[in-house]
């Protein structure tokens, strides 16, 4: 069983999210389970403060360590077998790459910092930091999310069709193609003729040619350092009115 623990301030907001959809149906068939723990309820004052000044000054307050540590030193105890990330900007980029390499695992532990950040010495406590990108955020919780969502259908059983994973933008380096359904002509724009024609192996060259050639214009980041094939070469050079 993956078990995925997200530790916050607002474990609603994690819960929530979790009874919907995907998410929701993979959760009531028991494909991972889910452990929300509340940060707060480790500190051991009797206010439960969670945040105070940052020495040196500075504007915003920092999450202390102690509550902090003790809630990643609980999960360990629970799950010793599951690697603990903190969310936060200096981390390990994420991408679907990273997203494959926790859903083989027996499951990842998520902590949502909040305000300024966290006391510095919370992150010897834990096996990395993990980041969505070049944005602040209001807390961790939506990069946590962001985090469960993507993994969560990668694991067996998760979708009702095991190869929508399979054919998802960046699980082959690549943008997936464009995506049409019916009616075929709406408000001038048609449906390109070669999906309506049936003929299935010109329907998968296109598909590969959309791909390749939207990856080109739109991320020609992800094909730096790729070999393209000789076929992927020349299906590249088409142009658009091939496949009309």
């Amino acid at each position: 069983m993956f078990e995925l623990g997200i530790l916050s301030l607002f474990p609603g907001l994690i819960e929530g999210y979790a009874k919907e959809s995907v998410i929701g149906r993979a959760l009531a068939q028991g494909v991972f389970r889910l452990h929300t723990v509340d940060i707060r309820h480790f500190a051991r004052d009797k206010h439960r403060v969670v945040d105070d000044m940052p020495y040196g000054g500075g504007a915003g307050m920092l999450m202390k360590a102690e509550p902090l540590v003790l809630a990643i030193e609980s999960t360990r105890r629970q799950f010793p077998e599951v690697p603990v990330f903190l969310m936060g900007p200096c981390g390990r980029r994420f991408n679907q790459a990273v997203a494959r390499e926790l859903a083989k695992g027996p499951g990842v532990a998520l902590v949502c910092g909040r305000y300024e950040g966290v006391d510095e010495r919370v992150k010897a406590h834990a096996d990395g930091e993990l980041s969505i990108g070049d944005c602040v955020l209001t807390g961790g919780e939506l990069a946590a999310l962001c985090i469960m969502d993507a993994v969560v259908r990668l694991l067996p059983q998760a979708l009702g069709n095991e190869a929508s994973a399979c054919a998802e933008s960046f699980e082959d380096g690549l943008l997936e193609h464009p995506h049409y359904t019916r009616p075929p002509l709406f408000r001038g724009a048609a449906v390109p003729k070669v999906l309506l024609g049936g003929n299935h192996a010109r329907i998968a060259a296109w598909r590969r040619w959309s791909s390749l050639r939207r990856t080109q214009e739109l991320r020609p980041d992800l094909l730096e350092g790729r070999s393209l094939s000789s076929e992927e070469q020349a299906l590249l050079e088409q142009e658009e009115d091939t496949w009309s």
